[in-house]
């Protein structure tokens, strides 16, 4: 393996736990936005439960996939940085206003007015940060930075849907204590997941009107196969949850999205912006390469058994963690 490709799938890696473990945090704050019946409340409650003490932590993989981009792709940093400061400055701005919005509607339980606004503020944030980081990825395949343009703004309704999908998954077994909770989870799962076929095929439809290029690539046997996978793994989420087997559920709608991402970086190489750089053009030295592989597997023998304690402390079995958080107690 060389230090380009090894770089590569370093920041595939940080970028696919992002999508899945970052992922799952928005699509909760999505559902908290759209929480409804007699449970509505219950709902929210199993939400914040759910993310209060892990949330943070899963932000760890964006910078991680930040500081690969500039430390291994410098000049496509740059171009990334110059060129969509406008959709990452709005997903950043989700980023910060659902963190505030999460600690401070949590604790303004007492007060129905400030709670209901943190609330709605907490789950807009939850919608437009991954829409814009999922337009900055549509910007990027087009490779023409066109974060405006119809398949970029798909991809980012793609990217919602798909937060969405994990977070309900996820949930599923977040409520087991519950029957009535964990079905409503159950339901939200398996609308989801159609709703992500649906919103994967429009940015495909609209790239065979307007992107040729991109579209070749779509179409490709990389990409297909990706498609191919994806589609395949989302049976298995809804057959999984049908038959209330949550784990197996868990494990198919992270892979689904593993996927998603390894198709699309698979059909562009060996570009990493279309019609600009390649990995191998937009690489750093060969020796920062191998110093930044070098501390990556350094710091993982730290970074992975300390995020482990700090999942198993507050996920494991009997942990308590339905406790997490105090309740909003009001609607």
């Amino acid at each position: 393996m060389t230090p380009v490709l090894g770089a590569a799938l370093v920041g595939l890696t940080a970028v696919s736990l992002y999508a899945i473990f970052g992922g799952a945090d928005f699509g909760g704050g999505v559902w908290d936005l759209f929480a409804s019946g007699p449970r509505r409340q219950a709902q929210r409650d199993a939400i914040s439960n759910a993310i209060g003490p892990v949330w943070e932590s899963n932000h760890v993989w964006l910078i991680f996939a930040i500081v690969t981009l500039f430390t291994c792709f410098p000049p496509v940093f740059a171009d990334i940085g110059a060129n969509l400061s406008t959709p990452l400055t709005l997903a950043l701005l989700g980023i910060v206003l659902r963190g505030a919005a999460f600690v401070f509607r949590n604790h303004a339980a007492d007060t129905f007015a400030t709670a209901r606004s943190w609330t709605a503020v907490f789950g807009a944030s939850s919608i437009i940060a991954p829409f814009f980081l999922g337009d900055a990825a549509g910007a990027i395949a087009t490779g023409r930075y066109a974060w405006t343009s119809p398949f970029a703004l798909s991809a980012g309704v793609f990217a919602v849907a798909l937060c969405a999908q994990i977070a309900a998954v996820f949930l599923v077994r977040e409520t087991s204590h519950d029957r009535a909770l964990r079905d409503d989870f159950r339901r939200r799962a398996v609308r989801a997941t159609v709703v992500v076929w649906i919103a994967g095929l429009v940015p495909a439809l609209l790239a065979h009107q307007a992107e040729p290029g991109l579209f070749a690539a779509l179409i490709g046997p990389v990409a297909r196969i990706g498609i191919a996978i994806a589609m395949l793994l989302g049976i298995v989420v809804m057959l999984s949850i049908a038959n209330h087997r949550d784990t197996l559920a868990r494990v198919a709608v992270g892979a689904e999205a593993l996927a998603v991402l390894a198709g699309w970086f698979g059909a562009q190489a060996p570009n990493l912006i279309p019609n600009s750089w390649t990995y191998q053009t937009a690489a750093a030295s060969p020796a920062m390469l191998s110093a930044f592989l070098v501390a990556t597997a350094i710091g993982a023998l730290f970074l992975i058994p300390s995020l482990a304690l700090l999942f198993f402390t507050f996920k494991g079995r009997g942990s308590g963690s339905d406790a997490a958080l105090p309740p909003m107690t009001n609607p």
